[in-house]
């Protein structure tokens, strides 16, 4: 069965098709662009979280060499 809708009716249908695309590519864009936000987010915390545990082994050598110095001058 073959329904024929009048031109206005097509003329909305249309309209309306192309702001469902709209709407849609819209969400898509907004969803690639949280991914990347949180991807950014997790790079962010690994790399200081490196760069904590690099400073904290470099505190704690420089610590240890300190008290090695200080234990043969004594």
């Amino acid at each position: 069965m073959t329904e024929t809708h009048s031109k206005s009716r097509q003329h909305a249908e249309r309209a309306f098709g192309d702001i469902q695309t709209q709407f849609f590519a819209k969400n898509n864009a907004v969803e690639e662009l949280e991914s990347e936000v949180e991807r950014r987010d997790a790079k962010t915390y690994r790399l200081r979280e490196a760069r904590l545990a690099k400073e904290l082994a470099a505190r704690t050598s420089a610590t240890s060499a300190l008290l090695a110095r200080r234990a043969k001058t004594r």
